[in-house]
């Protein structure tokens, strides 16, 4: 009697890997005329030869790779210091946000109106007027060391945003959780340390290392303060040598760092959405 069902699956599932090979042929055709035909339309064009030996030069990239390599540990070092930083400061803005103790008032209100206002501003602007703002002003006992600056400006500005998705993720904790929580004993403070924020975290966390994605990025942007970080050396390489296969060459080393990120990004999403849909099915 079960010889029936399990032939039924069998035809299903070679059905199903048919239909799989199938689609995955296409995709790869259709991958080929798609890459291959814009190649073949790039290396065609007249112009060819001088942009591959501006862009593409194979003796600029090496000759300049090393210095840009030696750079571009300053934009990792500077990126691992300022995503701790934004982790602890959002983190905390968010919470603040998500209390309505009276006491706290004048604290919420400062943290909106600043996480409003460095969200408006562009990173780059709060890089300039934090890097070149706070040694005019010669404030007794304030460092000014560019690095130092420019790890301040990128932790106000990223701190607006990941705090909204911390905020995101508080808010998208079923009440009935604090309730519960509240009901077996637990203080306010406790139910959001050990029962809400748990959650919260755990529903964020693919936007959170999207953000975490664009600050490496960013990273970059303190080159303005005349930090000679990767992007910086790219640029004086460029412009030394009127080529500018060192941008590239820096361009390959964030890619380097953030495409693994986002594939994990894109794993972590899949398996989250997996997740929901189990909840789902089991509810």
């Amino acid at each position: 009697m079960s010889a029936e069902p399990i032939s039924r699956r069998e035809v299903r599932a070679a059905a199903r890997r048919r239909s799989d090979r199938r689609n995955a042929l296409i995709a790869a055709v259709s991958t080929i005329v798609v890459i291959g035909g814009g190649v073949l339309l790039l290396t065609t064009r007249q112009g060819w030869p001088v942009v591959q030996e501006t862009f593409f030069s194979p003796e600029a990239f090496r000759t300049s790779f090393p210095d840009i390599l030696r750079g571009f540990w300053i934009d990792v070092k500077l990126f691992l210091a300022v995503e701790v930083l934004v982790l602890i400061a959002s983190l905390g803005v968010a919470v603040l946000r998500s209390t309505r103790a009276p006491a706290l008032f004048p604290f919420r209100l400062l943290a909106a109106v600043s996480t409003d206002l460095f969200r408006g501003i562009p990173t780059i602007l709060v890089v300039y007027l934090i890097g070149f703002g706070i040694p005019a002003l010669a404030l007794p006992g304030v460092p000014n060391d560019p690095i130092i600056l420019a790890a301040f400006a990128l932790t106000l500005s990223y701190t607006a945003y990941v705090s909204e998705v911390f905020r995101a993720g508080i808010d998208s904790v079923h009440p009935g959780q604090r309730g519960a929580a509240l009901a077996v004993g637990l203080s306010r403070a406790q139910a959001m340390r050990f029962v809400i924020l748990p959650q919260a975290v755990r529903n964020v966390i693919p936007p959170l290392l999207n953000d975490f994605i664009s600050l490496q990025k960013d990273v970059a942007l303190v080159s303005v303060l005349g930090i000679v970080e990767a992007f910086r050396v790219a640029q004086i390489d460029a412009a030394s040598t009127f080529n500018y296969t060192p941008l590239l060459a820096a361009a390959s080393l964030y890619v380097i760092v953030t495409v693994p990120l986002s594939l994990f990004l894109d794993r972590m999403q899949k398996r989250d959405r997996g997740r929901r849909r189990l909840e789902e099915a089991r509810r």
